[in-house]
């Protein structure tokens, strides 16, 4: 397992229906630790070699980084950023501290914390469905979302945007809640 301690992750094993993943993220919507989902249409996957991370424009991305570089170092994963193609320079500016974090825990640690950058074909509103479509594209074995911190009008229609990441992803997705005040995980 990814963690220790049990108590760090909550894992939700769950049938690939719509219906079925909302009902299990309505109950994580306070969750205070990551939650791994894995549905029945998902590979199970051992070993982690790499962790694919999209970055959009959305302040509570940069939440993703310690997340993924404590998973880095517990489990030799390589780090893929998925960067949205967006007009304006939030994303930019999003990846650019999670590279920094990296960065910094690796020369703080001495680990040698592996990771590469891609830029995605999508926008930010996209880019979490690009990356569960593209798991052939990087090899993933994990796929860390953040969770929609309040769902508005378009995800009541359409649905959250990490529900048809979880729909289409081929391996395990690990969402986290994007308010500081939930973590229990630091580095």
């Amino acid at each position: 397992m990814i963690y220790e301690n049990n108590d760090d992750i909550r894992l939700i094993t769950c049938a690939n229906s719509s219906r079925e993943i909302q009902r299990q993220l309505n109950a994580c919507r306070e969750e205070r630790r990551p939650y791994v989902f894995v549905t029945d249409t998902m590979r199970h996957i051992e070993n982690i070699r790499r962790i694919l991370v999209p970055v959009s424009m959305l302040e509570e991305e940069v939440y993703k980084a310690e997340i993924c570089t404590y998973l880095a170092r517990k489990t030799g994963a390589k780090i893929v950023l998925l960067k949205a193609k967006d007009y304006g320079s939030k994303a930019q500016h999003n990846l650019n501290k999670i590279i920094t974090h990296i960065r910094s825990v690796a020369e703080r640690t001495g680990e040698n914390i592996e990771f590469e950058v891609h830029e995605g074909v999508k926008d930010s509103f996209s880019i979490n469905r690009e990356a569960a479509e593209r798991q052939r594209d990087f090899g993933h074995q994990l796929l860390l979302l953040t969770a929609s911190r309040e769902y508005g009008l378009d995800d009541w229609i359409f649905g959250p945007q990490e529900r048809h990441a979880i729909r289409h992803s081929q391996v395990p997705v690990m969402l986290i809640n994007p308010r500081a005040d939930l973590f229990s995980l630091c580095d």
